[in-house]
């Protein structure tokens, strides 16, 4: 979740001499940047550094990251129909090459150490941004669109899919071990319009990617506050499920059942305590899944910048440990 960056000093230094979409573009300072965590925090994976917002700008979307000005944002928002027909069907292997090649390259230079996670941003939570334009409490305009002009927002989800559906390829083909799937913003729509306007794009995404790449790779499906359909979210043929912090994990394990592995699920904020407490929380995760067997051991949701690396460190041993001692 999030390991490159903002909380590793080593980051705060590449990232002084390169602005962010410099970093993003640039296959060798993403190689850098994703191994960091590896060497200096010893996860045991790591995900490509990137950002979900890169292909809205693929299809014709302007993006801008203004430094020390908040999160990145486009100018001229989603609001028209016309702009809805105008967005490209990119083909997100040529688009969005620069990502292709950091995964090939991040690939040999961990020389098979840990696996490599790639990822995007689902249909829904893209939508959600491109029509705002950026971040915000409730998406105020995106959510109008869906239930004012629900065609118009149905076609400009269809196109996303497709476009998403063939940038996890991409990624899977250059060499991404596992995919995922960030619906960030899944917990703002009611259980009914996150089933017709996010859960249902996404299964389809996995139909098509699995469909394409012989069903080869893993695929993790995080839908963040999306508690009420975890039975739902193991039915679009997803291989993990991603666990916010506010569900206990026992209880998901009893109603999605062992077919489908999970992800998750401690608190980010429990990185600002103490060692001692990092580890009682680790532990109690641990317990409630019984053994390790169909468990990624990870955060809620994103790591903040105010963690303190040795914290990040201690959860990683922690995590390692409580397994370890159960295999005994």
């Amino acid at each position: 979740m999030r390991q490159a960056g903002r909380y590793l000093p080593e980051y705060r230094a590449v990232r002084a001499k390169h602005s962010f979409l410099e970093m993003v573009r640039s296959p060798e300072l993403v190689a850098e940047v994703t191994i960091q965590p590896v060497d200096l925090v010893d996860v045991d994976a790591a995900i490509i550094f990137s950002d979900i917002l890169v292909v809205p700008e693929a299809m014709g979307m302007v993006l801008e990251v203004e430094e020390g000005k908040g999160g990145p944002r486009f100018p001229e928002p989603i609001r028209l129909y016309s702009q809805i027909k105008k967005l490209s069907d990119a083909n997100p292997a040529k688009s969005l090459s620069y990502v292709m090649d950091a995964i090939r390259l991040t690939k040999e230079k961990l020389s098979g150490r840990v696996p490599l996670i790639g990822f995007t941003g689902a249909p829904w939570t893209l939508f959600a941004y491109m029509v705002d334009g950026h971040g915000s409490k409730d998406f105020r305009h995106a959510k109008e669109m869906l239930f004012t002009r629900r065609e118009e927002a149905h076609l400009m989800l269809r196109k996303l899919t497709d476009v998403i559906a063939q940038y996890l390829i991409a990624q899977i083909q250059a060499g991404a071990d596992i995919v995922q799937i960030f619906d960030t913003w899944a917990g703002i729509l009611t259980p009914e319009d996150f089933k017709e306007f996010s859960l249902d794009y996404i299964a389809e995404i996995v139909r098509l990617v699995k469909t394409e790449t012989g069903n080869s790779t893993p695929i993790i499906v995080f839908c963040k506050g999306a508690n009420h359909s975890l039975l739902e979210q193991a039915a679009t043929g997803c291989d993990v499920i991603g666990l916010d912090w506010t569900v206990d994990i026992a209880e998901a394990k009893a109603i999605i059942g062992d077919e489908v592995a999970l992800q998750g699920n401690l608190d980010p904020t429990v990185l600002y305590t103490s060692e001692l407490i990092i580890e009682e929380r680790v532990n109690a995760i641990a317990d409630s899944m019984v053994v390790p067997k169909g468990h990624i051991f990870n955060l809620g949701h994103g790591i903040t910048p105010e963690v303190d690396p040795e914290n990040a460190r201690a959860f990683v041993r922690a995590a390692k440990n409580a397994y370890t001692r159960k295999k005994d």
